[in-house]
């Protein structure tokens, strides 16, 4: 309120009349003990979270192109990206599970549930991610012959990192259950790209080539340290915000809620980067490369519905456990907006400077400008309809998500195999583009059918949530 007050003395009166409303809100923002402040506190946090790592993911991503070359900067991105997916499915969900279910044991103050979902979710992640990793390697070594040589060694050292990217998401999901933002967001988004990018230089320096498999060694590293380093920071505030004592473990429900989850993310997961992997099958490195480059710009715009995924969730899955359906249609139109509108303004800066950015990576890369302006139409259409997916899962709707998200991808992967081959990677984007309007329409007519509210960032608020009455997790 004091810098609200020195505004009011010292700012012109046209500027002080438009400024210190907007600075009276962010300080109750910041000051604020409700649930809707901590909600907008954590989105604020998340954003500049995400803000920074994309700024950290970009220019690290630069060097590396630089360092690389267009070639093998190809290998690394394609396996790079399918083990981060990968690592993210081993956990069956179990790492969204932990949001879903420590507001409802915070609630009832079921302490031995905690304890139990906590510990479990870490050992399954890792045992998981193991067990899939040693069958994926059995199945290179038999079938490695069909595989180009460059991609061999690369993929082997992508799947010794899957345990580490389980067991990270599952501290993230675990992280933002208690709503601690910054445990949760920054070990990946910040500390791992710059610990990827550190040792890779490291290895140059000791002389090891600047290729594919020494760039996956620099990540298997940067991944591990990570991970372990949040691992046992988190293990020491747990243990400090709980006191021992027993564990109920019920696994059963928590798999009943993640496997389709699971599915979901699945889904999305796949919705995010087919593209990249159908480039990466049908065409060349140095191609994967620029359309890595192009959809990587465009992932700054895409921070914003992270952030207010990240603040949604807890708030759908309070406003679903006390039946306000008045609130949960309010929480979610309002989460559309926070959605749509600043998409929109950073998509359209980042594709008017598309050009210069993408030549920070190299010559080369400025093919992939035209790629930016389609993939922003996607981002918009999806960001219109704000984190729906979020709003059906946190209320018991994952099975319909399934049915959604399998219907979405399978539009995804088929306009992929058939404009990929036929337009290159102006074939890829507008498959991308294509399958994130065709998401945002299934999931805005999901939710007006399940909750009787229209989910749109223009929707008007009030009596919508009145329609129908929304259903408990």
């Amino acid at each position: 309120m004091a810098v609200c007050q020195t505004a009011g003395r010292i700012l012109p009166s046209a500027l002080r009349l438009r400024l210190v409303p907007i600075l009276e809100r962010l300080a109750a923002t910041l000051s604020g003990a409700d649930s809707r402040s901590r909600a907008q506190r954590m989105a604020l946090i998340a954003f500049i979270i995400r803000i920074l790592s994309a700024a950290i993911a970009f220019v690290s991503q630069i060097a590396i192109a630089r360092l690389m070359g267009e070639f093998e900067y190809g290998v690394f991105i394609f396996v790079w990206v399918m083990a981060v997916l990968f690592g993210n499915l081993s956990c069956l969900g179990l790492h969204a599970a932990v949001i879903r279910f420590l507001p409802e044991y915070h609630t009832t103050s079921a302490l031995p549930e905690i304890r139990g979902l906590t510990t479990t979710a870490r050992i399954f992640a890792l045992v998981s991610a193991s067990t899939l990793a040693a069958i994926a390697a059995i199945g290179l070594w038999l079938f490695g012959r069909t595989i180009e040589n460059y991609y061999i060694l690369p993929l082997y050292l992508g799947l010794c990192t899957l345990p580490m990217i389980a067991l990270g998401d599952v501290m993230d999901g675990t992280a933002r259950a208690h709503g601690w933002p910054i445990a949760a967001l920054s070990p990946t988004y910040i500390v791992r790209p710059l610990l990827i990018l550190a040792f890779m230089l490291f290895a140059i320096a000791a002389g090891l080539p600047r290729d594919a498999t020494t760039a996956m060694a620099a990540a298997l590293a940067a991944t591990y340290v990570t991970a372990l380093g949040q691992f046992l920071a988190m293990v020491w505030r747990l243990g400090r915000h709980y006191a021992r004592g027993p564990m109920k473990i019920e696994l059963g429900r928590w798999l009943r809620v993640s496997v389709p989850i699971f599915l979901v993310d699945g889904f999305g997961f796949l919705l995010t980067n087919s593209d990249v992997v159908i480039v990466g099958l049908y065409l060349k490195p140095d191609e994967v490369a620029i359309y890595f480059a192009a959809a990587k710009t465009m992932a700054l715009v895409h921070f914003v519905m992270f952030a207010v995924k990240a603040a949604a969730g807890p708030r759908f899955s309070a406003a679903m456990a006390l039946r306000d359906r008045r609130q949960l249609s309010e929480i979610a139109i309002e989460s559309a907006r926070w959605s749509f509108w600043p998409s929109l303004a950073i998509g359209c800066t980042v594709v008017a400077a598309g050009p210069l950015l993408l030549s920070l990576f190299g010559p080369a890369f400025t093919a992939g400008a035209p790629l930016m302006a389609i993939l922003l139409a996607g981002i918009l259409a999806k960001s219109f309809v704000g984190p729906a997916e979020t709003l059906l899962t946190m209320a018991g709707r994952q099975k319909l998500c399934v049915g959604l998200y399998a219907g979405a991808l399978s539009a995804n992967i088929a306009l992929n195999i058939t404009l990929v081959p036929l337009f290159g990677l102006t074939g890829a984007a507008c498959a991308t583009a294509g399958a994130m309007f065709a998401e945002a329409a299934i999931l805005h007519v999901a939710v007006r059918h399940t909750f009787g509210f229209t989910l749109l960032a223009l929707a008007g608020g009030g009596d919508n949530g009145e329609k129908k009455e929304a259903s408990r997790p």
